[in-house]
Formats: structure tokens, sequence, C-alpha cells
């Protein structure tokens, strides 16, 4: 059962959908969710991508319940900034098993959750009905445990893995916008859908807020804002900028016996000091 301190980070993590836009620079592991905070971030939202990375898994539902819930829980503890946690495809099929997943992360002290679409990755989808029937046992779910101000963000990956006619996919993703909105989501993430123009008509028209993944080659959060999007999230890029690094680093090293790859890394104590709280 939530505590009223959770249920106060929740209500924290609702106001921040209220107005403005919200950003969310993804972290994998309570270090990386130790530095996006120390970095200004009013909230930590998870990449399933990054944590499977660090635990030695690809992305794509890889990992289980209880080892997502693992780190969930590790991240809670070393932040006072509210949570919320990617669950993936629910690890499961039927709305049972998202109702567990909701359970899970709320007693490891999440306060929202990230619910994709997809059955696997590349998809299919479930259709729209089924969705809403798992979206409906995450909400009740999270009822049952206390905590009725859990933010239940509703991914779709209709654009993402280009289902259907491309002249059809946004008419999809405002009828499940209507359906995902009456099951009880409170935002709607669209990955994969970056043209401000087509954000612009769902935005207008979504009775959900709308989140988009951004990265390199994405318009600024400014021009997002302006498109009226509500949340911006930069899903496993920044683990991917940092596996990426180690790599670099790893091959100059061993190659040319230089360092010029981490020329440009904080100072020891900048970072060994993001984590006083511990």
């Amino acid at each position: 059962m939530s505590n009223e301190a959770q249920r106060r980070a929740a209500a924290t993590l609702r106001e921040l959908h209220a107005d403005g836009i919200l950003v969310l620079p993804n972290a994998w592991d309570a270090g990386s969710a130790a530095l996006i905070a120390a970095a200004g971030a009013k909230a930590i939202a998870t990449t399933s991508a990054g944590i499977s990375w660090a635990l030695g898994r690809p992305d794509g539902q890889a990992l289980t319940r209880a080892e997502m819930t693992a780190v969930i829980k590790r991240i809670v503890a070393t932040v006072d900034v509210p949570v919320t946690a990617d669950i993936e495809g629910g690890y499961g099929s039927g709305p049972e098993d998202v109702a567990a997943s909701v359970e899970a992360v709320i007693a490891a002290g999440a306060v929202g959750v990230n619910l994709e679409d997809s059955r696997s990755p590349g998809g299919p989808l479930y259709d729209t009905a089924e969705q809403a029937a798992r979206l409906s046992a995450g909400r009740a779910a999270a009822d049952r445990a206390g905590l009725p101000e859990l933010v239940l963000n509703a991914r779709t990956d209709v654009f993402l893995f280009q289902i259907g006619a491309a002249d059809g996919r946004l008419t999809d993703v405002l009828e499940r916008a209507g359906a995902y909105a009456e099951a009880g989501a409170d935002c709607l993430f669209v990955p994969g859908l970056v043209d401000l123009d087509t954000l612009a008509t769902l935005t207008a028209k979504s009775p959900l807020p709308v989140n988009v993944m951004a990265g390199p080659g994405a318009p600024d959060v400014a021009a997002f804002q302006a498109a009226g999007v509500r949340r911006v999230s930069l899903g496993g890029a920044i683990s991917q900028a940092a596996y990426s690094l180690a790599r670099r680093a790893a091959a100059e090293v061993l190659t040319h016996g230089t360092y010029t790859a981490l020329s440009e890394v904080d100072p020891f104590g900048a970072i060994n000091g993001a984590f006083s709280r511990a």
C-alpha cells in the first residue's frame, strides 16, 4: 500500500502535467537517476532499454517484473523527486499481468507508469479494446494499492512501428486516445512521431495530454511545446550515449593508448556529490 509521502509525490507528478511542458531525461539505474535529478529534473522517468542493457539483456520485454521492480526500488530510494516507471508491456498479456506489475512498482515507490500497446518489438499491437482493458486493470490496481493519483501514461506504438497505412495512423491513434482515456489513462505517449504539423493536429483533438520521445534530429522542446505537446522524454537516448562513450573510450585506450574520449567528463567530486542522500 502507498503511504502519505508517496501520495504527495504522485500529486506532484500530476501537477507537472497541468500546464507548460514536462521534460524527462530518462534514467536506467540509481546512478543515472541521481545525476539527472542533480541536473534539475523535476521527475525521473525510467527507460526499459537502458535498464535492460544494464542488466545484460536486449531491450524489448526481455526483463522479468521482479528485475524491473528491483531497479525502480533502488532509484526511488536514491532521489527526492517523483519516479515514473517504464513497465514495457506489463510483463504479461492479460489485464491481471498489468495489474500485478502496477502493484509491484507502487510497492517499490513509483508514482507513475508507462504501459505500451505492442505485443512485441515491431508489433503487432493489442487491439484498442484489449489495451483499454489492460489500462483499466492498471488503474484499478492503483486504486486498490491506495494510490489513485498514479499517473498512467498510455504508450501507443502506431507511429514507432509504422502500423497500418501511413494515412490512417493519426486516426488510429486518436481512436486509441479516446478509448485509453475512458479506461483511466492520464497521458498519451506516441513515440516515433515528431512531425510538428501532425502533432499539432493530434494535440488539438486528443482527450489526453501528448507525450513524445525526442532525440538528435527531433525538434527542440520549445517547438514541441508550440505544437501543444505536454511531455517530452528521451527514451533510451542518454543510456545509449553513455554506453557508446564506454565503447569509444575503451577502443581508444586499447588501440591508441590515449584518453581523448574522456576529456569532457564531469569531475569525480561532482558525480560523487550527487549521492549525498545515500
